[in-house]
């Protein structure tokens, strides 16, 4: 940390009253959310483009950071949902062929708060043995106790519905690696296999993906119902990962209920909670969630062992499922669920399609397009 700079001091404030010091290196005000902690050494950017963060501040324990700036290819929706971002070290200096911005551009074009200079590794260690907390940053810091009190009386992710604060407003096409402005038909055009997204805050490597296994993709709000879905006559459908409690989602329940056991299905981390609830199981939050690329997971068909990155911080709650599904994947840290199946749905705790993250259980979306090309041949 240079012992000379010239960034304003920044303060973060947990709800028990502990309060870090350190400075902003991007952003101006304040900011609330739900403070976790992320133990990936790279793909920062991914972090902060990735919807499932809505509602959180997000704590880096790997200590450099911003060191190869941001790019264009490595977005992983059109924006930055985050809350804040706290790191210990901020790399003023980038060095990157691919690199348009720095990263202190990119938070503050977004309306932001970066702040650096925070014992990290002390922060973490508080969350850990403490739990997820609510935080509020602040580039303000004078008045201690107004901040401890607005902080206090933030309601939280619990009971929350984020999901429609980063879920499109539209339903579009991905082709060709982008969103489209062409109108969707809506009966298939291709003989490739349609499948329709629904968008709770997807990540664009999903959907990269899927068009990489040969998939017409169409993505939709999180608000349509199980007949609308129906209505693009789809091969299969995905519900995507996305933010906050799952048990707020009743009517993305209810969506779900009404396409399982028409087509095949692919759940991806909140995915994979809206099908846990469809078939009548439950959902609980974990005490400070998972989020990293460094998590591993035991496929219980195969008894291999795979690394997978994962962003949730509430899961399916196992027992809840016993006789409804089938319990496909383990977490080796904590034990909890990581996957189910069902005759004509699969699901996954964690993000198969990385991004960023460790390739292992890419093959999943190979996976599904079979499922998809079985099922036209056969009756379900």
């Amino acid at each position: 940390m240079p012992l000379l700079r010239n960034d304003r001091k920044a303060i973060l404030a947990l709800e028990d009253g502990s309060v870090f010091e350190g400075f902003a290196f991007a952003g101006d005000g304040e900011s609330l959310g739900e403070v976790v902690f992320n133990t990936a050494m790279t793909g920062y950017q991914e972090v902060l483009t990735d919807p499932s963060y809505k509602g959180q501040m997000v704590v880096m324990t790997y200590p450099l950071v911003g060191n190869y700036g941001v790019n264009d290819e490595d977005m992983e929706s059109a924006g930055l949902h985050l809350e804040g971002f706290i790191i210990k070290e901020y790399q003023p200096h980038p060095s990157n062929w691919r690199m348009t911005k720095t990263l202190k551009t990119f938070l503050e074009n977004a309306g932001k708060i970066g702040i650096d200079g925070i014992d990290t590794r002390a922060l973490t260690r508080k969350l850990r043995l403490s739990g997820a907390m609510k935080g509020i940053l602040s580039t303000h810091p004078s008045k201690i106790d107004e901040l401890l009190e607005k902080v206090r009386a933030y309601p939280g992710l619990v009971g929350r519905d984020l999901v429609r604060e980063v879920s499109c407003d539209h339903p579009y096409l991905w082709k060709n690696g982008a969103v489209q402005a062409s109108a969707i038909p809506k009966k298939k055009t291709a003989a490739q296999p349609r499948v329709v997204v629904l968008d709770c805050g997807v990540k664009y490597n999903i959907l990269r993906l899927l068009e990489q296994n040969g998939c017409e993709v169409v993505v939709v709000p999180a608000a349509s119902t199980g007949a609308q879905i129906l209505s693009y006559a789809p091969d299969g459908v995905l519900l995507s990962n996305g933010p906050g409690d799952p048990s707020a989602l009743p009517y993305i329940v209810e969506a779900a209920r009404d396409i399982i056991g028409k087509m095949p299905v692919f759940g991806i981390c909140l995915g994979h909670q809206i099908i846990g609830q469809a078939v009548g199981g439950a959902t609980e939050k974990l005490k400070f969630g998972h989020h990293g690329i460094n998590q591993p997971v035991k496929n219980l068909d195969t008894g291999r062992v795979e690394i997978t990155s994962q962003n949730h911080g509430f899961v399916v709650v196992p027992e809840s499922v016993e006789g409804k599904a089938q319990k496909s994947f383990t977490n080796l840290n904590d034990h909890t669920s990581e996957g189910m199946k069902l005759a004509n749905a699969m699901s996954v705790q964690y993000h198969p399609e990385a991004a960023p993250g460790p390739r292992d259980t890419e093959y999943l979306f190979a996976d599904f397009v079979a499922r998809m090309k079985f099922s036209k041949e056969n009756v379900l």
